[in-house]
């Protein structure tokens, strides 16, 4: 073989080797390029982002008893149709069939105190760890309840316990007849988000009188009256001696029957005999 036919094969090797690894890095680049769409694929499904009423991130909703609120929750970013889920709480809302897909709205009416705190929240129905949520925060003035009269013997323990839901938290305290209470060693006062209770113990006759529980808010001042009346204390009379003087005289009189049942016997056939012989 000539030396001219020697390079033509050389050179023809080198251009196959070269096209080889052409195709070598072509077919690389391809498999990078659907490796990266396979990890990007989650995040393009999950990019849809929701709101309500405009608003992106969770947040509390300011509103007052008997007023109604409207709730929207629409996708954003989102590449095709979605259906969406209404939740009060862990109660799925129910909703109609022209109300899910893309945008939903829920309409909280007759708005009261005890829907305060409550929390609504939309999902997407194919992935529910996207959501946005919404606490109804129900501000209303301070709302008292309780006994409002008590009788106490002298030297018994009294709970006057005054009954509170107010929103915002109202500053509570305790009056006596129409002045602040002053008090004493015998007096204490116990108070929670629910309750605001006044504690006597061993009360005396100079507790008498009517208590006030005041509950002072940013909205509006509220007051309840308590009206304690204490009686002396009654002379203790011991039970079981009367049980045991009864039950001797019961035995008494039951065997003093018994001792003389023939003489009554008796005399109640004398009384008998007369009147049958009239009879006949």
């Amino acid at each position: 073989m000539t030396l001219c036919s020697r390079a033509y094969l050389r050179r023809k090797s080198d251009v196959n080797s070269l096209k080889m690894a052409q195709k070598t890095s072509g077919l690389i680049q391809r498999c990078r390029f659907l490796l990266l769409m396979i990890l990007f694929l989650p995040h393009v499904m999950t990019s849809s982002v929701l709101s309500v009423n405009g608003k992106t991130e969770n947040y509390i909703l300011d509103t007052e008893p008997g007023l109604q609120e409207s709730l929207k929750c629409a996708v954003q970013n989102h590449i095709r149709d979605e259906e969406l889920l209404w939740y009060r709480e862990d109660g799925r809302v129910d909703l109609k069939s022209g109300n899910k897909i893309n945008s939903s709205s829920v309409c909280v009416s007759g708005i009261s105190e005890d829907d305060n705190g409550i929390t609504f929240t939309c999902k997407l129905q194919r992935n529910q760890s996207v959501s946005i949520s919404v606490v109804l925060n129900v501000t209303f003035p301070p709302l008292l309840s309780g006994n409002d009269f008590q009788t106490a013997e002298e030297g018994s323990d009294v709970k006057l316990v005054c009954n509170v839901k107010s929103n915002p938290q109202a500053q509570m305290m305790w009056y006596k007849n129409n002045g602040i209470l002053n008090l004493e060693n015998h007096h204490q006062i116990q108070q929670t988000s629910e309750y605001f209770q006044l504690s006597i113990t061993k009360v005396k006759k100079s507790d008498n009188g009517t208590y006030s529980c005041i509950a002072n808010s940013l909205i509006e001042t509220k007051t309840k009256d308590f009206h304690l009346i204490v009686k002396d204390k009654g002379s203790t009379v011991p039970i079981e001696p009367i049980i045991a003087a009864c039950v001797v005289v019961f035995l008494t009189l039951v065997f003093g029957v018994i001792a003389r049942r023939k003489r009554i016997m008796k005399l109640c056939r004398k009384d008998q005999g007369p009147q049958c012989r009239t009879a006949l």
